[in-house]
């Protein structure tokens, strides 16, 4: 199948739940059944695998007789062990998708499903309690769910033709994207469009190390950088390694993750259970190599008022009403001696004074741990149109294992707002292949790391400068990056006027979120004197 074929065939089964099933929960059966789909046909696929070995004289399974082969084939088929050796899921009989499929017309078929997921969770350890079990309470009109089945039955997962777990990869994130578009904000807490993945990666460009995402949402950070990792193990001579560590907020959006770490053949450390990374950090002793993360942006009620003595905030207590500003210090505290960190954050963070947040800025920029600044053009996110930019710290800047150049007491600044040339729909957009390698390549060539291609690295102006500390004092440790590539006009006091207008619009962001605060306090307050309020 093309992929327009498979986006087709997609949201057509979707479109069968919408209007009986609410739009918030219906990708959870969908997106099971897809996860049933897959792992059902790549099953299939491994068994014709099997057979294969047998009829290859190289291979030590090689056996000469046709019915002794047969016979051993018809064996290994059913043998647990034959399909996990090659991180194959194993799905015992009667839980697969074309045993199922008979029963489309049955009365019974969502307690089927039910069952099937059960099993497939007995049989693999690293999906029990992760896979949707809940079919049996959708309240459907008769037939839909057979449907529903029946049209996703058309994908054709097929390892052969195509990578399988990559064309899984495609399918699952062109759900998410799909989901996020429908839901809107809320979808935002567990998807990141692809082309902000794929940069923050090819600039992190993670390949040996501990990776960490406390804000994990549906895995896509991890699969990416995995898919990093083996596509550069040739071009460096050697093989990659990366522990994924992580934590989730939501406890279905927990599951999604750890489903799509199983299919890729991934197993990652998502601590005991689901939680705020604030308040219940379940890997308080980690210190990683790698973190990515695109956290909620803005967010309130973090828990700020249990945390003001926390020693992750070595640079300033965030303020409560904004947990920016904790999560930046939150990763920079999980960082190793050589560790780095790539995080999606409002555009408000770079340029904010509000709430002691500019005094820890100036603090985390004068302790050398702002590394690289990315300005990100709008609509790149289907869920949010506020104006996003990328942070990169990192805590060794000097000549070494991150880089041949000595960066200490430097930061690089790259504009991107004229980027994103790929127009995915009227709202959105993405950035092009060789955006994102102009781009990756800017930092690397700034580093001189081992992803560059030798090249020395200049100021380009309007897209990228690479300023000193004393520059940065300058603009009162702004980091707009408009304010140093000299692409936009300035005013006498060196304000961009975008940087000017986020500034604003967080002060009287924070500002009526003190006024909500000081409403509660009041009510509280009336309400211990007996008063009704």
């Amino acid at each position: 199948m093309t992929s327009q074929e498979f986006k087709a065939t997609l949201w057509n089964s979707a479109n069968i739940l919408r209007g009986s099933v609410a739009a918030a929960e219906y990708k959870y059966p969908v997106l099971a059944l897809v996860f049933l789909k897959y792992v059902s046909d790549m099953f299939e696929a491994q068994a014709q695998v099997i057979t294969n070995r047998l009829a290859e004289p190289e291979s030590p399974m090689y056996v000469v007789d046709p019915e002794l082969r047969q016979e051993m084939a018809a064996e290994l088929a059913e043998d647990r062990d034959a399909y996990t050796q090659d991180n194959v899921i194993w799905v015992p009989e009667g839980a697969r998708y074309k045993d199922l499929l008979v029963h489309m017309a049955a009365d019974d078929l969502a307690q089927r499903l039910d069952k099937a997921m059960k099993a497939i969770e007995d049989e693999n350890p690293e999906l029990v309690g992760v896979l949707y079990r809940d079919f049996g309470r959708l309240e459907l009109e008769d037939g839909k769910l057979g449907e529903l089945m029946k049209e996703l039955a058309k994908l054709k997962f097929d390892p052969k033709d195509r990578g399988s777990r990559d064309i899984f990869g495609e399918v699952y994130e062109y759900f998410l994207g799909e989901f996020a578009k429908a839901e809107g904000q809320k979808a935002g807490e567990f998807y990141t469009p692809k082309s902000v993945v794929n940069l923050l990666v090819e600039i992190l460009a993670p390949f040996k190390g501990k990776i960490y995402d406390p804000a994990c949402g549906s895995g896509g950070m991890f699969v990416q950088s995995l898919r990093f990792m083996h596509a550069h193990e040739n071009q460096l001579g050697k093989s990659g390694d990366l522990p994924i560590y992580g934590q989730e907020l939501m406890a279905t959006t927990r599951k999604l993750c750890k489903m799509n770490l199983a299919v890729h053949g991934l197993r990652g450390d998502l601590g005991n259970t689901y939680g705020s990374t604030f308040t219940n950090d379940q890997h308080p002793n980690l210190r990683a190599d790698y973190i990515l993360a695109n956290p909620p942006f803005n967010i309130s009620k973090w828990g700020g008022e249990q945390l003001s003595d926390d020693p992750r905030w070595h640079w300033g207590v965030p303020p409560k009403n904004n947990a920016n500003y904790a999560w930046l210090q939150h990763m920079a505290s999980r960082l190793s001696q050589r560790g780095r960190a790539g995080i999606v954050l409002a555009n408000g963070s770079m340029t904010t004074q509000t709430s002691g947040e500019g005094e820890i800025r100036k603090n985390l920029i004068t302790s050398d741990l702002v590394e690289c600044m990315v300005a990100l053009p709008g609509q790149l996110f289907t869920n949010t149109q506020i104006p996003a930019c990328l942070w990169f710290i990192s805590k060794d800047k000097g000549a070494g294992v991150n880089g041949t150049i000595d960066r200490k007491g430097q930061v690089l600044f790259i504009d991107c707002r004229k980027k994103g040339a790929e127009q995915l729909s009227r709202t959105q957009i993405a950035f092009t292949d060789d955006e994102l390698h102009e781009i990756a390549l800017t930092y690397h060539r700034w580093r001189d790391s081992d992803f560059s291609d030798g090249e020395d690295y200049t100021d380009v102006p309007g897209f990228c400068f690479s300023a000193s500390h004393v520059d940065i004092e300058k603009h009162h440790y702004a980091l707009a990056p408009g304010r140093y590539v000299g692409a936009v006009d300035v005013d006498d006091d060196d304000e961009v006027f975008d940087d000017k207008m986020a500034e604003l619009t967080a002060r009287v962001a924070d500002r009526m979120a003190r006024g909500r605060e000081l409403e509660e306090e009041i009510r509280d307050q009336l309400v211990g004197l007996g008063y009704e309020v």
